[in-house]
């Protein structure tokens, strides 16, 4: 199928948006940014597929070096880093938006649960990724204790973003999104 310009200016713009969300950062274990925002705006104003090729185009810009992700940073070392897997997962939590969004419509509680299901499924890959190789570099590490370092303190943040990435994609729906 072939991209449409738009299409895929769309997606560099929203991939854009998801550098600038990730370069304000609160320093933590798990840097705190508003890279799921971005993630959450993508899917719910592009739509499935749009949205989550700009949330591709914005891992690939990471991985090739560019310093898209949290602290200015970028290569594939960070995404291979212990806290990569949250970055993996954003694809993953795009992903999962959409197959809900194609499956049960585009309707207001679906896009809201779309959203939040898709951060559970970026929580639960980002979580595994981050024992897994923690484990390698440091030493075995509980799920508790992932789950204290890496989800909890972003719980409440993150349905902050999920409620204003809601309210804006209420907002502008249909400004950019087509029937999928």
């Amino acid at each position: 199928m072939r991209a449409k310009t738009k299409d895929l200016v769309l997606a560099a713009m929203f991939a854009a948006l998801m550098a600038v969300c990730s370069w304000i950062s609160i320093p933590s274990a798990v840097p705190f940014t508003l890279q799921t925002f971005g993630v959450f705006l993508a899917v719910g104003l592009l739509g499935g597929k749009r949205g989550t090729v700009a949330v591709a185009v914005y891992i690939l810009l990471g991985a090739v070096g560019l310093p898209v992700f949290a602290g200015f940073t970028g290569g594939i070392g960070v995404i291979l880093s212990a806290t990569g897997g949250y970055i993996i997962g954003f694809l993953a939590a795009a992903l999962t938006m959409w197959a809900l969004l194609h499956i049960f419509g585009d309707g207001k509680f679906v896009l809201l649960a779309s959203m939040a299901a898709g951060l559970l499924v970026c929580y639960a890959f980002g979580t595994a990724w981050f024992m897994t190789v923690y484990a390698r570099e440091t030493g075995p590490v509980g799920l508790a204790t992932a789950l204290g370092w890496c989800v909890v303190p972003f719980i409440l943040p993150d349905a902050i973003k999920i409620a204003v990435a809601f309210a804006v994609c209420l907002r502008l729906k249909g400004a950019l999104r087509p029937a999928e």
